[in-house]
């Protein structure tokens, strides 16, 4: 019987103008996490100085609660983006000013960001946190437009361009307005696994992407940019229990489909053999069990679908330059 859902309370932080999407693309991307697992839930709230925003399309967002005094450790704080430009309103002065209430939200953030606390920021809401100083020393991007203001708002910051995000410890920064989008799913991936984090960007019709400087994509996401549903089923299945013998006639069953014309699909879809896609998630496995165990090598063979040791490095030497016992030396220094 498993345990209550791990909550982690998500506080969404709204400026006087704030982008809609930075708001409903990331939000999306939690809400979908919350019904397609169990484990973990994000409680989201909507906060802002104000009692209600206009939002960059000129949608009031109304009844927000007030920036709360105090927040709990295991928080995430997801500062959005604003704009001067709001559709409809382009020369009326009938709308909050622009950085109406700024001043509260960086006073705030200054007061409640602890070690413990995530901090977020999509787009433009990176120059609140700077404000803050809550990016001095640490790695962080912004909208391509506003990454020279950053670095002037934050000069001890490491102000990164061509990024869709950077994660510096509990700091968490994306460029503009989708990549807020990629992010979460980023986050989500962290936090409740990367099969979560693959069938969100599936429902989300998104590819999980990096930028071309980013670390190499998680070996569990590889693969999954197409939206053909019997593959992803088979990749779903495989993902859950990679260590499991599969067998082709299984994965068909699981695809509805015949077992060639699965083979042919995935390697259309996926760029690879299914045997071979099986091997990449195992030895993705492997290498959590070296770095976070002391199993021998042939139990973490065993444990990740491997006949034997010796089967393991074969595959494992297919995909790193290096052996597996150095990733466990490289974990322990």
């Amino acid at each position: 019987m498993t345990g209550p859902a791990r909550r982690i309370p998500t506080l969404v932080v709204l400026p006087a103008h704030t982008l809609l999407l930075d708001v409903a693309g990331p939000v999306e991307a939690l809400r979908k996490a919350n019904q397609l697992q169990g484990a973990l839930r994000y409680d989201v709230s909507f906060v802002s100085p104000l009692p209600q925003v206009t939002s960059s399309v000129g949608l009031r967002l109304a009844d927000l609660s007030p920036l709360p005094e105090t927040v709990k450790p295991g928080t995430m704080i997801v500062v959005c983006g604003d704009t001067k430009d709001i559709l409809g309103h382009e020369a009326d002065g009938d709308i909050e000013a622009w950085h109406t209430g700024d001043d509260a939200i960086v006073a705030w953030l200054r007061r409640v960001v602890a070690p413990g606390i995530r901090l977020v920021t999509i787009c433009a809401g990176a120059r609140l946190a700077a404000r803050a100083g809550l990016l001095d020393g640490h790695a962080c991007t912004t909208h391509f437009s506003d990454c020279a203001e950053l670095a002037e708002i934050a000069p001890t910051a490491r102000v990164l361009e061509n990024r869709l995000y950077v994660e510096d410890g509990e700091r968490f920064s994306s460029a503009g307005i989708t990549a807020g989008i990629d992010l979460m799913l980023h986050i989500i991936a962290k936090d409740a696994g990367p099969a979560t984090a693959a069938a969100v960007a599936r429902f989300l019709v998104v590819y999980l992407r990096r930028a071309g400087s980013d670390p190499q994509l998680s070996p569990w996401l590889t693969g999954r940019n197409h939206i053909h549903p019997a593959i992803h089923r088979t990749q779903d299945a495989i993902t859950a229990d990679p260590a499991h013998d599969w067998s082709l006639d299984e994965l068909a069953r699981i695809a509805v489909t015949s077992p060639r014309h699965l083979s042919r699909l995935f390697n259309e879809h996926v760029g690879m053999s299914l045997p071979d896609y099986v091997n990449r998630l195992r030895v993705a496995l492997a290498a959590e069990l070296l770095v976070g165990s002391r199993a021998d090598m042939e139990r973490v063979a065993e444990q990740s679908g491997f006949n034997s040791a010796r089967q393991l490095r074969r595959a494992w030497t297919r995909i790193h330059p290096t052996p597996p016992s150095a990733a466990r030396r490289a974990a322990a220094h």
